[in-house]
């Protein structure tokens, strides 16, 4: 097939020294590959919202509802079992990704925003009292934010958040400093999908094991871009969704330690989850299936499975490496623009820069852009107390992953350049 061609020029030799990983990956995105209704070639910078999809992947999807498409578990067919066995493999898949100690630390769920409520509803219902604390910053995920507000509401807990430093990433100080023994929790992202600054878990890890807290980690934007290894970062839990890591929607994961795991109550009733149901009670087995009630998303976690081959094909190190590098051409080429402010700091960034064109709306410019054929995100970024502390009801994305190149980025640029001219000109 030609996708096995493609992804073969990618891992093994040759020429790669020569042509960039993104020219050698990208062909393996036929969506990358059209031409637009106005004739322009698609770039496309949106993703950090959403990764495309590689042809292994979409052959995976396709393989399992074409050839063994059946439901999960307790079915003694051939059909049943084929599937069963691909999508627990799927899920030792993920367990090696992220190097959880075992298959039973991953949780599937629909997303990471379902994983965090999990952990909010199981374990913060569990162990927060009034006067708890959970720690966060203001440049989370809404997804890491409002489920902790359920619980403080109801449980009394208090949610202490930690602001910026004057480079506008979170002031790490400021979180050791807020830690205490009434922090329970403390709930941060390792890439923000805003700032583009990447925190040390690992040190977090730390601080808050020190007054005996728990660590969640929002890792949506650092798995698919980077190593991320469960046991050094020493994480209680790690939330990730397969759509920003090349695999399908409507799946994520939670990886959580064993011994906490087994501690929690369920999350949601019904089937798989039980052991035993009567009339007035029901048990329950042991994790992870006891966070997965009713039929899962079996073609999608399948489709994940391939996701993490494709991605351990090329290697997280070489695609951490190259996107370092295609980051840094980016904020550089948006820095020398006038009137424009690039958020987050300078140095030490992930591969997106979330921006503002002094006098220009963020959706005008994406707006334009469109008209060109580039593709970026605007508004808030489902970070609306990060904007509200910046001063900004909104800001344009543009967001890159290892398929892209620096023609992508060049083409943007001229792109983003022709757009200011056109309203400046309307001064």
């Amino acid at each position: 097939m030609a996708s096995e061609t493609a992804s073969s020029s990618v891992f093994t030799g040759g020429d790669r020294e020569s042509i960039s990983l993104g020219h050698l990956t990208s062909r393996d995105f036929p969506i990358l590959h059209q031409e637009l209704e106005n004739g322009k070639r698609l770039v496309y910078l949106d993703n950090a919202a959403t990764s495309q999809k590689p042809v292994v992947v979409m052959d995976a999807l396709r393989d399992y509802y074409e050839t063994y498409n059946a439901n999960v578990h307790r079915g003694m067919h051939h059909l049943s079992e084929r599937a069963t066995y691909e999508y627990e493999l799927a899920r030792q898949k993920v367990a090696d990704f992220i190097n959880a100690s075992s298959s039973r630390e991953i949780v599937f769920t629909r997303n990471a925003t379902e994983a965090i409520n999990l952990v909010a509803y199981s374990w913060g219902f569990s162990n927060l009292n009034e006067g708890d604390e959970v720690g966060l910053t203001v440049a989370e995920h809404h997804s890491a934010i409002v489920p902790w507000q359920f619980v403080a509401q109801r449980t009394g807990a208090v949610l202490k958040y930690v602001t910026l430093t004057q480079d506008e990433v979170p002031d790490l100080e400021m979180l050791r400093n807020i830690l205490s023994r009434k922090t329970k929790i403390v709930v941060v992202h390792q890439v923000s999908n805003v700032l583009a600054s990447v925190l040390p878990v690992d040190q977090i890890a730390s601080w808050a094991h020190d007054v005996g807290a728990k660590l969640l980690v929002d890792a949506c934007q650092s798995v698919p871009h980077m190593v991320v290894d469960v046991k050094s970062l020493d994480a209680d839990f790690l939330v990730a969704s397969s759509h920003k890591m090349c695999g399908p929607t409507g799946i994520g994961f939670l990886y959580g330690k064993m011994e906490l795991l087994f501690s929690m109550p369920p999350f949601l009733g019904g089937g798989e989850m039980i052991s035993d149901v009567f009339t007035d009670y029901s048990t329950f087995v042991e994790p992870p299936s006891r966070f997965e009630a009713g039929t899962p998303a079996i073609g999608e976690g399948i489709g994940l499975g391939a996701a993490t081959d494709y991605l351990s094909g090329i290697g997280m190190q070489r695609i951490h490496e190259y996107e370092t590098e295609l980051a840094d051409y980016l904020y550089e080429r948006l820095r020398s623009l006038p009137d424009l402010h690039v958020y987050g700091a300078s140095t030490n960034r992930a591969p997106l820069c979330a921006f503002n064109v002094k006098g220009i709306h963020p959706t005008d410019i994406a707006f334009l852009l469109n008209e060109q054929g580039v593709a970026i995100r605007t508004g808030h970024h489902c970070a609306q107390p990060l904007h509200r502390y910046l001063g900004v009801n909104a800001s344009a994305r543009a967001s890159l992953h290892f398929y892209n190149t620096k023609e992508d980025v060049d083409d943007f640029i001229t792109a983003l350049i022709d757009t200011v001219g056109f309203f400046s000109s309307r001064r």
